[in-house]
């Protein structure tokens, strides 16, 4: 495996997570073709120009380059707009890898997201290469769990889409056993061509550190319980749902909550507005702070500073924040649903709620802060169980893949 082409269409990988359209992709597409690059494979990262001052290309680091792809205006376009943009972002991907000449055709296509498997699923059969998809997250799992979010920021074409990807993808990443499972009741997937590869840390910036330390270096009080949320604000992650919990939490002792994220998708400024609303209504006032996102690498930081830190999502593929909070040793409370299922070990590194009840978020986060012996050893093993994911075990994984891929037959479409 010498060349690897891999599709970031609709985000780029060098993008703010938590804002707009990026997050977890985000940080799963960088740190993984950085991985894969420091393995030895030469690792093209294809995006959408979404401004004229992009640089054609940049190289992050030898053996890795993101390229600035110019389809439709150089200007942000809503991701439920870009399905039309596919077509011109094909062209300008081969056009792109023609330019540099033949050590440039890769020998494997890596699609991220449903849009960038439009691109791939031509590429692949214009080069004859195999096509390997990571979707992040799937049309018909989130309209299991809210079809009006769907409804109002998906194009109606998506899940054709997706099964039509699937079908002719050699192989499909899921990043855990539900996941997969999802693929293959909801999409028909071939079973044999589901490979199931979980994303990793960076330990070097994910790990245990000093609470007090943490909360002077991002200006927060070192007294008093603290609980996060991280993720962008949209209906689909539950931001809600951890307001409403830190209300019923307070009931019983003092606490704040930290929000970091910005507003994402078309239902994003209204539900930021709506949060902001009910930190009034539920008479919160100073006890909930809202913070921009964060660079990745000092996202780390915040983390260390937290009690606790709540998912509430709706569904998730993954869960990367899950798996980041309890890298930095915060104990988890998270819905149980998709990627957090295998994340969190409810009783022993966290606790999984079933549903998005505020109140049962509250009674374990209260369950936690009020027992320092608890705390303790939830966060020693949550910590010992994020060791188990690495970013260079996942790319050590794919590069078998990889290989196995190449030195066989391409599926053919249906």
């Amino acid at each position: 495996m010498r060349r690897l082409a891999v599709l970031s269409f609709h985000t780029s990988p060098l993008a703010q997570p938590g804002t707009g359209d990026g997050g977890g992709m985000n940080v799963y597409v960088l740190q993984l073709s950085t991985a894969l690059a420091r393995a030895g494979v030469h690792c093209d990262v294809y995006t959408r120009a979404w401004s004229e001052e992009l640089p054609p290309s940049v190289m992050v680091e030898p053996g890795l380059a993101v390229h600035h792809i110019p389809a439709g205006p150089l200007e942000p376009v809503p991701k439920e707009a870009m399905a039309d943009l596919a077509g011109e972002f094909t062209a300008g991907v081969l056009a792109r890898m023609g330019a540099g000449g033949e050590g440039c055709v890769p020998d494997a296509v890596h699609a991220n997201y449903w849009l960038s498997g439009l691109a791939g699923h031509v590429i692949k059969h214009e080069l004859g290469v195999p096509l390997v998809s990571t979707f992040h997250t799937l049309d018909r799992v989130k309209a299991e769990a809210s079809m009006e979010e769907v409804v109002a920021s998906e194009p109606a074409r998506r899940a054709e889409a997706e099964a039509e990807i699937i079908a002719c993808s050699d192989a499909v990443l899921a990043s855990c056993a539900a996941e997969a499972d999802q693929l293959v009741q909801l999409y028909g997937a071939q079973p044999e061509r589901i490979e199931l590869v979980a994303p990793g840390v960076d330990h070097a910036f994910f790990a245990p550190g000093d609470k007090a330390q943490a909360r002077r270096a991002v200006g927060l009080a070192e007294g008093g319980h603290l609980l996060a949320f991280v993720g962008r604000i949209q209906p689909l992650k539950g931001a809600e749902v951890a307001v409403r919990s830190l209300a019923a939490v307070r009931r019983s002792l003092p606490a704040e909550l930290v929000v970091i994220g910005g507003p994402s998708g078309p239902q994003g400024e209204a539900e930021l507005s709506r949060l902001r609303s009910l930190v009034g209504g539920l008479g919160l006032g100073t006890a909930v702070h809202f913070v921009e996102p964060q660079p990745h690498e000092l996202l780390s930081t915040w983390y260390r500073a937290m009690d606790l830190c709540l998912v509430p999502s709706r569904s998730e593929s993954f869960g990367l924040v899950a798996l980041e909070a309890a890298a930095c040793g915060v104990p988890v409370v998270a819905s149980a649903v998709g990627g957090l299922l295998s994340l969190v070990d409810d009783g022993a590194t966290g606790y999984l709620v079933e549903g998005r009840d505020s109140v049962a978020f509250a009674s374990r986060a209260v369950q936690v802060l009020s027992d320092p012996g608890l705390a303790r050893a939830l966060s020693r093993q949550a910590a010992a169980r994020a060791r188990r994911y690495s970013w260079s075990e996942a790319a050590a994984r794919l590069l078998e893949l990889y290989h196995r891929l190449t030195a066989r037959r391409l599926v053919a479409c249906d």
